[in-house]
């Protein structure tokens, strides 16, 4: 019986996208659309449903659920404190050795809210995902806008 061991070296590399976006309702509007864009109400940029559970609170699990115990771990709330920030570190999309850390912050502009996505990310970072990340988090930047938005005008 034979064994083969490689070793390879790879490089490390980090990225950090931010993004931010006025949305014309109320703060506390825009918090539930966060958590509902995080939740059940997430969709691909072609408008297909792309479900996550969150469990809001310290150490809440934001995952998908594919049924039958199979699913996909994309992080862990590090930091809730509603309505103002949301901070949620892990893999996030990346099957492969890589951290990344996803914050929402909102801020109350009169009537409106500020809304600052900061994404970080550190490991064996593939060119797919740091080329379609900026698309993946502008699509839902404005979909939480989307949502909040068409809430607030009820």
């Amino acid at each position: 019986m034979s064994s083969s061991t490689t070793v390879t070296q790879e490089p490390v590399s980090s990225l950090t996208i931010r993004q931010d976006i006025a949305i014309a309702a109320p703060i506390e509007i825009a918090w539930e659309a966060v958590l509902d864009q995080l939740g059940p109400m997430n969709e691909m940029p072609d408008g297909t449903p792309f479900p996550f559970k969150l469990e809001a609170w310290p150490g809440g699990r934001l995952f998908r659920d594919l049924g039958n115990s199979a699913g996909h771990l994309w992080g862990n709330v590090q930091v809730i404190k509603p309505p103002k920030l949301l901070e949620i570190w892990g893999p996030m999309m990346m099957p492969y050795p890589a951290i990344n850390h996803l914050q929402y912050r909102l801020t109350a502009e009169g009537s409106n809210t500020r809304l600052q996505l900061t994404h970080r990310a550190m490991g064996f970072i593939q060119d797919e995902h740091r080329d379609g990340m900026p698309k993946g988090f502008d699509h839902w930047v404005n979909r939480v806008r989307q949502l909040a938005e068409t809430r607030s005008s009820r």
